[in-house]
């Protein structure tokens, strides 16, 4: 019997199937047998541009994303899709022109666009256009839980916390059972001090809605202090098995890093509730993890934006470029009160004084890895 005849729509049906299989490998067979017999259909090249970025292809992916805009210019997955594409190399101008364009094309009432533009812009941290990004949705749809919540996620990026507490809450007014908007909730509860609340929250999780080890272990420690539970209680069993099963999963790359964290200066393991690791989950939630496949499904796990820097005292500092900064001359008592800039110029100064190694203070990525070149710092990841 012969093959049954396949339209443009069958072959973009097959690959998107196997995209949120995860099957990229097959997704890419199909789309390229597709292409084929439809050179000019634009949904295939867009089809293989997020099958590409899955894989991590991304000049593979701007080539497909580019042909897709070529053949239709005003295309809003195709220009979704190069946005992201051109994050990834840098070029935010280019990615911004592409989602501004989305926007004059009268898609800002597009809830799932709109957070799929959004996610991108927070996964390479451009907040405050992934926060924008995360308003249109929100306003557009104000019932939606999820883009409350990632309204939330970017706003405690930019250190609005008292936003942050408003719209994690109103994610949870809308649906009670977002299980990451009310970790992150409960997580920056704790670091606020407010315990109880924190308990709360974490209480009302199960084992399964947790992705890193942090918030369990503040559930465990909050549970034995308030119940006065010993540690081989069985309530607290699910949640150790779940910490057992993150730490399992885990690179050993990651177990290194995490010990290294957990190191101060004098070589003695901190207590585990002093560590600043709460920033390492924000730009790891698993929504921002997500991308959208061809035609809006599927999902991907994309490179995380987080770094770690240690220095020559043994103190690690964990977050983006610009917030390990933030965070080095927040210790830096003199400059508590002055800006980035100030701080990174009077540092680099100095450093060239001791070393006598130029250290740029154009930008704080420039800056950390010209003081490490000098071996004023190690850059961990």
């Amino acid at each position: 019997m012969s093959e049954p005849f396949l339209s443009s729509d069958d072959y973009d049906e097959r690959a998107h199937q196997l995209y949120n299989e995860a099957q990229y490998d097959q997704a890419i067979e199909v789309l390229r047998a597709g292409l084929g017999i439809y050179p000019h259909a634009v949904e295939l090249h867009v089809g293989m541009g997020y099958a590409r970025l899955a894989r991590e292809e991304y000049m593979w992916a701007r080539r497909a994303f580019e042909e897709a805009a070529g053949l239709d210019p005003d295309h809003e997955d195709a220009l979704a899709g190069l946005g992201e594409v051109l994050l990834k190399f840098g070029d935010r101008a280019g990615a911004v022109a592409c989602f501004e364009r989305i926007l004059a094309l009268g898609f800002r009432d597009d809830q799932d666009l709109m957070l799929q533009i959004g996610r991108a812009l927070f996964r390479e941290v451009v907040l405050d256009q992934a926060r924008r990004f995360f308003e249109l949705a929100v306003t557009a749809h104000p019932d939606s839980a999820e883009a409350a919540a990632c309204v939330g996620y970017a706003a405690h990026r930019l250190t609005d916390e008292g936003g942050a507490l408003h719209w994690l809450r109103r994610a949870l007014d809308l649906d009670t059972t977002h299980g990451e908007a009310r970790i992150y909730l409960a997580n920056l509860l704790y670091d606020r001090g407010e315990y109880e609340a924190a308990l709360f929250h974490l209480e009302r999780t199960d084992p399964e809605d947790h992705f890193d080890g942090l918030a369990i272990w503040r559930l465990i420690e909050l549970k034995k202090s308030v119940y006065r539970l010993s540690d081989d209680d069985p309530e607290l069993v699910p949640w150790q098995q779940r910490l057992n099963d993150l730490v399992s999963d885990a690179a050993p790359d990651d177990l290194l890093l995490a010990e290294i964290e957990a190191m101060g200066p004098d070589g003695q393991v901190r207590d585990p509730r002093q560590l600043e690791l709460f920033g390492t989950l924000l730009t790891e939630l698993q929504g921002m993890r997500t991308r959208p496949g061809p035609g809006g499904g599927g999902s991907h796990a994309a490179l995380s934006a987080v770094h770690r820097v240690s220095t020559l005292a043994g103190v690690t500092y964990v977050g983006t470029w610009e917030e390990i900064v933030r965070q080095m001359k927040d210790d830096a008592g003199e400059w508590a009160g002055g800006s980035l800039e100030q701080y990174m110029a009077a540092t680099a100064q100095r450093g060239r004084k001791q070393t006598g190694v130029a250290i740029p203070a154009t930008d704080p990525e420039s800056f950390l890895r010209g003081s490490a070149d000098a071996g004023l710092l190690r850059i961990l990841h």
